[in-house]
């Protein structure tokens, strides 16, 4: 083929495009195996309604009625709070004081057992009051 100028071009397409156009029956038909093979890894895919998540958290909460925030803070939950950070495997430390109460939420890694967790933050309180 040849332009205007005498100069003479190739005809540019893209193979597969053109082969898929030509061959539409072919590729609706591989479209759907395509999608029947996806369902069924689908639907034998093992799955769990509810799986059961065990995160290693534990709550500390103290109740000493009739004092301040600032109080409950200063005398119960910094102390608690400094005794507790000691812990190996400690994620992160959240501590809240209100009017007479004051409660400590403690997140560990999840490479530390539950059970382990609980016994090292019980002595850590028990270590905190003595």
């Amino acid at each position: 083929m040849s332009n205007e100028n005498g100069k003479s071009y190739q005809d540019k397409r893209f193979g597969l495009s053109s082969w898929a156009v030509d061959n539409r029956a072919t590729v609706m038909v591989l479209g759907i195996l395509i999608a029947l093979i996806g369902w069924n890894a689908y639907q034998s895919m093992p799955r769990e309604a509810f799986p059961e998540v065990v995160t290693p958290e534990i709550f500390v909460s103290t109740v000493y009625p009739g004092n301040s925030p600032e109080d409950m803070e200063k005398l119960i939950t910094r102390p608690l709070e400094k005794e507790i950070k000691t812990i190996t495997g400690l994620d992160e430390v959240l501590s809240t004081s209100v009017q007479g109460y004051s409660t400590i939420d403690i997140k560990f890694d999840f490479s530390v057992e539950p059970s382990e967790a609980l016994r090292k933050v019980k002595d850590a309180v028990d270590k905190a009051k003595a």
